[in-house]
């Protein structure tokens, strides 16, 4: 514990600016009667030393992109960073950290995605942010070598990130740490904030092992530190800044709720206020004045707010280099921009394929060869996959695996290692100049649920592909056979689920994806069986996709009595169905609905239009839970679907039992006809 009788204004500099970062956390969180000030005054010290001597960052441009990224990944303690970011002249005034965790604040209980602000990212669920700086330090590096020339370091900057015992304990940081140090990822550094306390009191009641080792076995460059001796933690910085080789983690041992008489170290300060008693001895034992709120000196601004003059150096340094790069460079510099904007090459997609109408081809062979002829021209095109490569059909032909020594490559091996995959193509998203996606079966989207949740809080570009996308995967059985997985994609806010009915579907649906990169995730659904090309001269075009839902087949005879709709290979079952009825005198429309999202932004008279009001007998047709078709069939309608997990058979064999054939559909719309005419 510090000495008590040292007061604010005898104080040096270093410690007047940590105890403010301590005293601001103390005020917010007892302000708004809640938040979790243990963190913030245990692990002061360190994003101090952070903050002011080594993070390269422009308070005035938070978007500069050759800044340094910062993560808070125990995203609890958010109040440290909003006093970082007001204290170094973000716009963030001290009004905003009085209305912490309040409605239409900017600091909200944990720390929301606002690249404006100086937030690189959402965190909160625990090892998130760990995972995610991992995406960010192979954009990093991936640029810097495709970008940097002698004398030019373009991209040259630092991931670092301070994570909890709680972040080291999720799984995902399992899976994070392994990938970041079979990859070498020398510029990614974690300042581990070890206090020895969890929610539930000491961690060793739960976590016992000897994470040193752990991280040294995964290739990381370890060291521990006093986390309260700032010196020490910043030769372990610089140290950590000198290896190349390898990701590095900082064990700061520290004292969580630091200064606080009676709770320090204990479980109570997690996640309470300290309360108005134990506030004002913690201000107190940190020599400040006790009945002052959001008092902050003016020398801490002053000697905080240098971080303005050293941001706005660095940049112009480099605005400078850039110039004469762009000069030097000029193809280069074009394309540096164009990757940073997200922009996409005029011709972007004048390779892609035609497929033969009635060619049996599945949807993600489809989306492998649309791929390959995007990426010689999406020069930032990225693809992955959870060690399913062949089966996703995700890989890029001639462009490598991305290594320590092909730093460049376009093909991510990610391992089984699902949810540490979507991490890590959140992070590239988040940092800039890449395009990527990866792949897994559908029914695998649970292991990485939690990051495709965070891309759509964030309304980011990631793309996730999940093919095996139904009960047609057939002989694997129902541990592989995905049931309820699509309804729950699509109860995911700002997540858009694609589903394409054939090969040309797919052409357009990578075409909506590439081109709406403004409108958060998107998700791509396709078969592992083999589905006709529909011959699009008789039946609607397939850039009907582009919203979200098209009449594919219009009635014949009259005005539609009844509307079929469906997804992906379904749609193929509802067009046989179509053909039945009609022979037997009934006009029947067929709804081709791969994408409910999109479909759900357009205009409400585009909607009725493909969904006549006036007509009531629909059927929905989908090989999965039928939770939500009720917003498209109505009262009166019906649905196939899947209400119990499926079996290990072939899968035509699956779909006779199941009831997915053109007899079954009939039938059933007949029935439905009868009951609501």
């Amino acid at each position: 514990m510090m000495n008590t009788q040292v007061r604010w204004d005898s104080m040096d500099i270093d410690q007047l600016c940590v105890n403010a970062l301590r005293v601001l956390t103390i005020d917010a969180i007892e302000r708004a009667k809640s938040g979790h000030p243990g963190m913030p005054l245990g692990a002061a010290d360190m994003a101090y030393v952070l903050w002011t001597r080594f993070l390269k960052h422009n308070p005035r441009d938070p978007r500069w992109p050759n800044r340094d990224r910062f993560i808070l990944s125990a995203g609890h303690g958010s109040m440290l960073l909003y006093a970082l970011l007001h204290l170094t002249g973000y716009d963030l005034p001290l009004e905003e950290l009085k209305r912490f965790r309040q409605w239409g604040s900017r600091t909200p209980g944990h720390p929301e995605y606002d690249p404006d602000l100086g937030v690189e990212m959402t965190t909160g669920p625990l090892g998130q942010g760990f995972a995610t700086g991992v995406g960010m330090a192979i954009a990093e590096r991936w640029l810097r070598h495709y970008f940097n020339r002698p004398g030019f370091p373009l991209v040259d900057h630092y991931v670092y990130a301070i994570v909890s015992d709680g972040d080291l304990m999720e799984g995902i940081s399992h899976e994070a740490a392994s990938f970041a140090g079979h990859q070498r990822l020398g510029r990614l550094i974690y300042l581990y904030d070890d206090n020895h306390i969890s929610i539930d009191g000491p961690t060793s009641l739960a976590f016992t092992e000897d994470v040193a080792a752990r991280f040294e076995a995964y290739g990381w460059h370890v060291q521990k530190v006093d986390g309260h001796d700032r010196e020490a933690v910043a030769q372990a910085i610089a140290r950590a800044r000198e290896v190349q080789d390898k990701p590095s983690l900082i064990m700061a041992r520290t004292h969580i709720g630091y200064g606080s008489p009676h709770k320090q170290d204990t479980a109570e300060v997690h996640g309470a206020p300290l309360g108005p008693e134990e506030a004002r001895l913690t201000k107190e034992r940190l020599g400040w004045p006790p009945d002052k709120e959001f008092f902050v000196p003016e020398r801490v601004y002053e000697h905080m707010r240098q971080a303005i003059t050293r941001g706005e150096a660095w940049e112009k340094e480099w605005q400078q280099m850039w110039e004469k790069y762009r000069a030097t460079y000029p193809e280069l510099a074009a394309q540096f921009e164009q990757f940073l904007k997200r922009e996409l090459p005029p011709d972007w997609d004048a390779d892609m394929p035609v497929f033969e109408p009635g060619q049996q081809l599945a949807t993600r062979k489809a989306s492998g060869k649309v791929l390959n002829a995007i990426a010689p021209r999406v020069l930032n095109l990225v693809s992955g996959s959870a060690d399913l490569t062949p089966s996703n059909q995700t890989y890029l032909h001639g462009y490598g695996d991305l290594s320590p020594e092909q730093p460049t490559a376009r093909n991510i091996h990610y391992g089984v290692r699902e949810h540490a995959m979507a991490a890590a193509i959140n992070g590239m998203v988040l940092h800039g100049g890449l395009i990527p996606y990866g792949g897994t079966f559908l029914v695998f989207s649970d292991y990485l649920r939690p990051s495709l949740r965070l891309a759509a809080l964030m309304k980011i570009p990631s793309i996730f592909v999940f093919t095996h996308d139904s009960l047609w995967l057939g002989e694997d059985g129902p541990t592989h056979q995905p049931v309820e997985h699509i309804p729950s994609l699509r109860a995911m806010p700002n997540l858009t689920v694609i589903r394409p009915s054939d090969a040309t579907e797919v052409v357009e649906a990578w075409r909506y994806i590439l081109t709406h990169q403004d409108e958060g995730p998107m998700a791509l659904l396709l078969t592992r069986q083999g589905v006709p090309v529909l011959d699009r001269s008789v039946l609607a075009s397939a850039a009907g996709l582009h919203r979200g839902a098209y009449v594919l087949a219009e009635a014949e005879g009259g005005a539609p009595r009844l509307l079929l709709l469906a997804t992906g290979s379904e749609v193929h079952l509802a067009l046989g169905a179509r053909d039945v009825l009609q022979q037997r005198g009934i006009p029947t429309r067929v709804v081709a609905m791969p994408s409910w999202e999109i479909f759900e932004r357009q205009p409400q008279s585009y909607r009725e239009e493909v969904l006549p009001p006036e007509v009531t007998a629909r059927l929905a047709v989908e090989a999965a839970m039928p939770l939500g078709w009720e917003r498209y069939v109505g009262t009166q309608g019906d649905v196939i679907g899947v209400e119990q997990f499926g079996a290990s058979a072939p899968y035509k064999v699956l779909m006779e039992h199941f009831g997915f054939t053109v007899e079954n559909i009939v039938a059933r719309a007949e029935a439905l006809l009868s009951r609501t005419e």
